[in-house]
């Protein structure tokens, strides 16, 4: 293996990647097809420069599978409720494999008849929204994604968690151009980016959430003790309450509340459901000529947008997916060295 080292970072090309993620997983004995939908994931969030989604998740898997219902062997297969609505149970696994095996239904549905619902359910759940939606995006449609987490997040004006994280994501496809796309927690900062903060030992910024007694704080390790804030006060947190709702209750499956009392007592990611909503717009081009074609304007629209200097969403993304392509995937050394530590195989696959 030839790795090159710049600074504290090693660089490894994405397929040495993925494999030392898929042997980390299944060594530790999660199943195969688990094992590479989950390890595609990681990799593709450290490829983009998304360190915090990447591989600083990896080694808390092992905490996950060591939750009582964790189910190493998981084999979730869809089921048509409807010819719009599929649903798909990721029987207390890794909630990636679950979403690529209902991604299928949900763009034949989508195609046919103009939108597509694919809800997951009882999925162990840990990483980022957006490769699912940009890959829907690359086959032509809008998408969106959401879930819930655990009751981390005070409401605004509220001292105590009730709210989820509640991550939301977008895409919309692109002539010429890799998707329109967004993915962001309604908190004021994502969970594991305060993990980050506090693994590297400085101070968050004021407003992303409170200690244990319901003041403000910047210590990150006080905030994961107490509660993180929404952004935009009382506008993040109606959205987190949106999202609890129609990624909880409406898809069968527990709030943020009902997914920290599962998993209380064990140190394992969030499980609950994940709610994927797929939109054909070539089913909406004809109906309003007069309006202009929905790709035209669009891209007027983003144009709009990039000729002021400002950029869009995901174009960072890309940026840093295109610099791996040529020097090779940046891992933190330390972070590359730790996972090295943990490859021991931990027993039979359950």
């Amino acid at each position: 293996m030839t790795i090159q080292k710049e600074q504290d970072d090693i660089f490894l090309p994405e397929g040495e990647l993925l494999t030392l993620c898929y042997d980390f997983l299944t060594g530790h004995g999660l199943s195969p097809s688990q094992a590479q939908a989950l390890a595609e994931i990681l990799c593709k969030a450290q490829r983009d420069g998304c360190r915090s989604h990447g591989l600083q998740r990896l080694p808390g898997t092992i905490e996950t599978m060591a939750h009582p219902a964790f189910n190493h062997t998981a084999d979730p297969q869809p089921v048509e409720l409807t010819p719009a609505i599929t649903r798909i149970d990721a029987d207390y696994g890794f909630s990636t494999l679950a979403a690529r095996r209902g991604l299928p239904s949900l763009l034949a549905n989508a195609k046919q008849i103009g939108i597509g619902v694919l809800a997951v359910n009882n999925g162990f759940h840990s990483t980022a929204l957006w490769p699912v939606v940009e890959e829907i995006a690359e086959n032509g449609f809008a998408a969106l994604s959401m879930n819930p987490t655990h009751d981390w997040v005070a409401p605004a004006g509220g001292r105590r968690g009730a709210l989820g994280t509640n991550p939301i994501a977008f895409a919309w496809p692109r002539t010429n151009h890799p998707p329109y796309v967004f993915d962001f927690a309604t908190s004021a900062a994502a969970r594991s980016d305060i993990a980050l903060y506090r693994q590297e030992g400085r101070a968050i910024p004021e407003g992303w959430g409170l200690d244990a007694q319901g003041q403000p704080s910047t210590n990150p390790a006080n905030v994961l003790a107490g509660a993180m804030l929404s952004f935009g006060g009382h506008k993040g947190a109606a959205l987190a309450t949106m999202i609890e709702l129609i990624a909880g209750p409406f898809i069968g499956d527990r709030t943020s509340r009902g997914s920290a009392a599962f998993g209380e007592g064990a140190s394992a990611a969030p499980c609950h459901g994940e709610l994927f909503i797929a939109f054909n717009p070539a089913i909406m081009e004809a109906s309003n000529r007069d309006a202009g074609f929905p790709q035209d304007n669009a891209e007027d629209l983003f144009t709009r947008i990039t000729d002021q200097g400002a950029h869009l969403s995901g174009d960072r993304r890309y940026r840093a997916r295109a610099l791996s392509a040529k020097k090779g995937i940046a891992v933190p050394k330390a972070l590359y060295e730790k996972i090295l530590g943990m490859m021991a195989f931990s027993g039979p696959v359950k």
